[in-house]
């Protein structure tokens, strides 16, 4: 089922403190990005990649693009101050029908085989996302006081992709723009325009490399995936 897909790769990465893209660090000796744009490279559903960057990371990207063979990236889109106002200049850019997904860069252990029931699912229903139920117990706190026990069994922590009718999206961010506002995800702009979005389990190990720490955990699964020939 095809689909395209938008990829924000511009973040400046400040929690990782690696004084650069965070996306541009290596993995297994390969760049970030290369592991999550790979993911889709090798999905005959995808019909493009849609990155959003820095402007002056583009020669170094295109480098890393040819030397990884990664043929599908239709447009380099420029990064804005916000997430949000970075996927809004890659959305203009991409075939206005279909299906569109939106991941993080920064996500490289997406399992290929959760994108076909998550375009499915927003085909039918018009929005869609990833996402796990939460584990840990959940506790409101006002100063280091705590308020309130959260009731956890309806919450869920949301991943990428999440994949949308594209006029939706479109719609979504038009009134985003209009109303100055500015969402947490992609999906809070389609719910703010009374659309309801869909929820497809994903895999605990879709993990975003935002802190030092997270390598750890992203070395940890690299080396799982290996043994189950998966990565």
């Amino acid at each position: 089922m095809a689909y395209q897909v938008i990829i924000p790769a511009a973040g400046q990465g400040k929690r990782m403190g690696a004084g650069r893209n965070k996306v541009l660090l290596e993995l297994n000796q390969t760049p970030v990005f290369i592991h999550t744009l790979k993911v889709f490279e090798m999905d005959e559903d995808c019909e493009g990649i849609y990155l959003a960057i820095n402007p002056l990371e583009q020669d170094e990207m295109e480098a890393l693009l040819k030397e990884h063979h990664i043929t599908k990236v239709m447009a380099f889109a420029p990064g804005g101050s916000e997430r949000q106002h970075s996927i809004y200049n890659a959305l203009k850019c991409v075939k206005q029908e279909g299906i569109v997904l939106v991941h993080d860069a920064a996500r490289p252990f997406i399992d290929k085989k959760l994108l076909r029931p998550l375009v499915e699912a927003a085909k039918e229903d018009g929005a869609a996302i990833l996402a796990v139920p939460v584990k840990d117990t959940v506790k409101k706190v006002a100063g280091n006081m705590v308020t309130e026990t959260v009731e956890r069994t309806s919450l869920w922590a949301v991943q990428t992709p999440q994949a949308f009718r594209f006029a939706i999206l479109l719609d979504a961010y038009k009134q985003a723009e209009a109303d100055d506002f500015l969402g947490t995800d992609d999906a809070s702009l389609v719910e703010r325009i009374g659309k309801n979005v869909i929820i497809v389990e994903g895999r605990y190990d879709n993990i975003k490399l935002t802190t030092p720490e997270d390598l750890y955990f992203a070395e940890a699964i690299i080396h799982k995936r290996r043994k189950e020939q998966q990565f």
